[in-house]
């Protein structure tokens, strides 16, 4: 059994199809089940148990899905701090980032740091912010960047702060919302489950806005798994929703109300960088941070105090 094994079971136990396992892995679908059935063979158990199309792992196999997961890792860490070594900036570098910033804002960061660091491996992985930090927790990923504030007690960076808005498709008159349909944001279930200590912050300034204002809950209609859904049911004409205001643009001619407690806090939703200070002995991992805190710096100066 080699790194070639440990990875093909990664991504068997990660797809759970053997189809995209193997488009995965650049390899035809036989000759994955194949080599799969000479390491059953090796090791004397059956490490998938097939009904239909439908498969599942035997308990033997679970065990070396959670044997390779960790030779990987090791493998990864050996491999780059040898890399290291060199003067070079070198070896690999696998970012974590939430869906919105690895849309719209990783893209141009990585395009400066592979500038400077063209012989680095960049991986990235994109996904709901409690996936990003369950990956962090268990070192499938060296950075992860995250929107909204959870628990994490190693190093972070603050990257970024958005502001938190109620929208419409018309006016309104902000003392009739309690009357009127709202569409609610509810991360997906999945993702909930993903994170066992996950900060509410943000649902609880929402919710200190409204009873600063109003006796009686929202009367709330639809609950929807994104911002964007958000958004086209307020433009429908189908209520409103209070979601950052990065989600909406001048073209989808929206009425926008910026969220401001009464003591003239505004409600706003962070970006985070987050990473473990062992981490910090890659040099690639290490330019990078510097790179984020270079631009983070360099934006505090542009838009003085």
């Amino acid at each position: 059994m080699d790194d070639k094994d440990w990875l093909m079971l990664q991504y068997i136990h990660k797809e759970r199809n053997f189809t995209k396992a193997a488009e995965q892995l650049y390899m035809t679908q036989p000759a994955l089940s194949y080599r799969l059935s000479q390491l059953e063979k090796e090791f004397g158990v059956p490490l998938i148990i097939k009904s239909g199309k439908v498969f599942r792992f035997t308990p033997e196999g679970e065990h070396l899905v959670a044997y390779a997961k960790n030779m990987l890792a090791e493998l990864r860490k050996t491999t780059d701090f040898i890399v290291n070594m060199r003067s070079e900036v070198q070896g690999s570098l696998h970012i974590g980032a939430s869906i919105y910033y690895g849309q719209y804002e990783l893209p141009q960061k990585l395009q400066q740091f592979l500038e400077m660091y063209p012989h680095v491996e960049v991986r990235v992985d994109t996904g709901f912010s409690t996936e990003i930090i369950q990956a962090l927790m268990q070192e499938e990923i060296q950075i992860g960047i995250v929107r909204g504030d959870y628990e994490w007690l190693d190093q972070k960076l603050l990257l970024g702060e958005e502001q938190i808005s109620l929208i419409s498709k018309t006016a309104i008159d902000p003392e009739r919302l309690p009357c009127l349909p709202r569409i609610n944001y509810r991360a997906p279930k999945l993702a909930v489950k993903a994170v066992r200590h996950t900060s509410t912050s943000l649902d609880e300034s929402i919710s200190a806005w409204w009873y600063e204002r109003y006796q009686q809950p929202p009367l709330i209609t639809m609950q929807v798994d994104s911002f964007e859904t958000c958004k086209e049911m307020v433009r429908h004409g189908l209520g409103y929703a209070i979601i950052p205001s990065s989600f909406v643009r001048p073209s989808d001619q929206l009425h926008k109300l910026d969220l401001m407690l009464k003591n003239g806090e505004p409600i706003t939703r962070k970006t985070w960088l987050l990473y473990r200070e062992t981490a910090m002995q890659f040099t690639a991992v290490q330019k990078f941070v510097q790179l984020l805190q270079a631009d983070k710096e360099q934006e505090a100066i542009t838009e003085g105090p």
